[in-house]
């Protein structure tokens, strides 16, 4: 034991009395410091549901510490246990758990009088709020470390194979840069050098005692918490050179039934990457709602505040469209509207497709603003044929300084990425985000998306982006729909790659909801019929089904002024026909005209 930590103490739960110990420098069998608590000391009674699956060991040992007879019921706190002779414990957070009933950060839980946490008291740990990580070990250099070490030994690592000796935990990023650059000069590219040192400073510096942390091994998540320092060592086969200690958790996770916001982060292709994003996700693992509000209770916490582990597990819903939304839409239907929810909630990508004029793009925004719930988390961007990845998502644009008015080039986020990004933050999660892309296919797709048309079909994986180098993920919250015009360019020129992203909703003259949109219009303003059926007729004129007109072109209030729709007709409507029969030899205004359209109407019987 060591003189040079005071004295620290821990409030048990329910405005329990305070218990007493202190920290040594004396290392366990797997490196954590040991720490003890005196006898006398109190011990909270009962425990939490969950401490037997969350804690095992702690659990184990506090059963093992009252059958000896080590903890018992106190004379001194009617009602609660104490301890009868001083207990060693591995680490803090074991002595906080057994005592607590409940499991404990014992880094930050016990503290000195004045409420300094034990983790300040560490040498050349990283201050701060603790975090979670994940740190690769099912493959290193083709063996599987978690199973044959790290659960067995209670240890987590890194390889570091060509690192010199002497490498000390908090040693500076600039420092490990150095070193890297000498130690693995030959047998690294630049690219894994850079990794290597995040990864080390990560491991060294920025992780410590009281982090979570978590690894995959045979399509299994298992989660720890780090209790004690890193240590360097040389290791025969060069796997393992650099250690820190963690008790972990006997209960794994399939990976497969992981929530879809960690799998992204566990999908990330480095050694080390940090979780904390995801943090809550991890801690609610296994618990029920019901058994976080036990732990929660157990803290003598703000009972107002909401426990994070169930606010990052609120789901994401998207709200049924309404009969009033049907209505104000025009739409034939409510099923209709149903439908389109649904196919959005399975894909999250949709297109509106059909000719010009069908209403596509306020179909979009109107849906999307009800689904959202508000018009902030809806964004509209329309694609051109010069439309690229840099305007898309990120790329480096000149931007001015406003201080020294030089322009230079500066990383900027598109609309994709600010989407994104807000749709991310906390307490958005579980709150739908659209992004609204029209004219979709009026732009090169493959160009424009690069590397994110992987995550528009695979939602639970990262890639590399392109100019950041950071890893992304599109969250589960964002939505994206589209419009295409298959006037200005056929549907059957769309790749496969689009096809399998995106479910594909026709808006045609020739079926509802389009059909009959004009009709419901003009009726819901008390005006005569005469448009719809002139629409109706032009339309069973034109021949290929990409060309017919939509009814959005009289959807005006100037087609009810004198003049109105004939003028309407003939410089709206008859300029697309003369475009699309060019060079066929038609005349388009004795074919399509309103004369010869309300001729033939005249003649229809009734």
């Amino acid at each position: 034991m060591a003189d040079h930590y005071p004295e620290f103490c821990l409030r048990l739960p329910n405005q329990g009395p305070t218990a007493y110990g202190r920290q040594t420098d004396e290392l366990g069998t797997n490196g954590s410091r040991k720490f003890i608590v005196a006898a006398g000391q109190p011990v909270r009674p009962d425990i939490v549901p969950s401490f037997s699956r969350r804690v095992a060991s702690a659990y184990r040992l506090r059963e093992q510490l009252i059958n000896a007879g080590r903890i018992r019921p106190s004379q001194t706190w009617p009602g609660w246990l104490e301890t009868t002779d001083e207990i060693t414990f591995n680490s803090p957070s074991e002595a906080g758990s057994v005592l607590t009933g409940r499991n404990s950060n014992g880094w930050f839980g016990w503290k000195t009088e004045d409420g300094r946490p034990l983790a300040e008291f560490m040498t050349g740990v990283w201050v701060g709020p603790n975090r979670a990580w994940l740190v690769r070990g099912s493959n290193v250099s083709g063996l599987d470390l978690v199973q044959g070490l790290w659960l067995r030994e209670g240890r987590v690592s890194l390889a570091a194979s060509h690192l010199r000796q002497g490498v000390e935990q908090g040693t500076s990023k600039e420092r490990l840069r150095v070193l890297v650059q000498e130690d693995y000069e030959s047998t690294a590219t630049y690219s894994q050098k850079q990794d290597l040192v995040e990864e080390l400073h990560a491991f060294l510096s920025r992780m410590k005692p009281g982090d979570t942390v978590c690894t995959v091994s045979n399509s299994r998540l298992y989660v720890g918490e780090v209790t004690g320092e890193a240590v360097q060592v040389e290791t025969e086969d060069r796997r393992s050179n650099l250690r820190r200690p963690v008790t972990w958790q006997e209960v794994s996770h399939a990976y497969d039934e992981l929530p879809e916001e960690l799998q992204q982060k566990l999908s990330v292709q480095h050694d080390v990457v940090d979780l904390t994003s995801v943090q809550a996700l991890i801690e609610g693992l296994g618990l029920t709602n019901e058994e976080l509000a036990d732990e929660a209770a157990a803290t003598d916490g703000d009972p107002s505040v909401e426990i994070p582990a169930i606010t990052a597990r609120r789901e994401l819903e998207l709200p049924e469209p309404t009969d009033e939304l049907a209505a104000e839409l025009l739409v034939h239907k409510t099923e209709w509207l149903r439908e389109v929810r649904d196919l959005l909630w399975d894909d999250r990508q949709l297109v509106f497709y059909g000719p010009p004029g069908t209403g596509k793009t306020h179909l979009a925004l109107h849906l999307a603003e009800f689904l959202a719930g508000e018009q902030g988390q809806v964004k509209l961007v329309q694609f051109h044929p010069s439309y690229t990845y840099e305007d898309f998502f990120e790329g480096f644009r000149p931007q001015e300084d406003p201080e020294t008015r030089e322009v230079a080039f500066r990383l900027t986020p598109g609309p994709l990425r600010e989407l994104a990004d807000m749709a991310r933050r906390e307490g958005n999660r579980h709150i739908p985000h659209f992004l609204i892309i029209d004219e979709i296919n009026r732009a090169n797709l493959a160009k424009v998306f690069g590397e994110l048309y992987f995550l528009l079909e695979y939602r639970n994986k990262s890639v590399r982006l392109t100019y950041s180098g950071d890893d992304f993920a599109l969250p589960p919250n964002l939505f994206v729909i589209a419009t295409m015009n298959t006037a200005d360019r056929s549907i059957a020129l769309v790749d496969a790659a689009m096809r399998r992203r995106f479910a594909f909703v026709e808006l045609s003259p020739r079926t509802e909801p389009t059909r009959g949109l004009l009709s419901r219009w003009l009726e819901s303003k008390e005006k005569d019929a005469e448009p719809a059926a002139l629409l109706d007729a032009l339309n069973a004129r034109i021949d290929d089904p990409d060309f017919t007109i939509g009814p959005s072109y009289l959807m005006k209030k100037v087609i009810f002024q004198e003049g109105g729709l004939e003028r309407t007709w003939r410089t709206k409507i008859l300029p697309l026909l003369e475009e699309h029969h060019y060079g066929e030899g038609i005349d388009v205004e004795k074919r399509y005209g309103l004369t010869a359209l309300r001729r033939s109407l005249s003649e229809q019987p009734g």
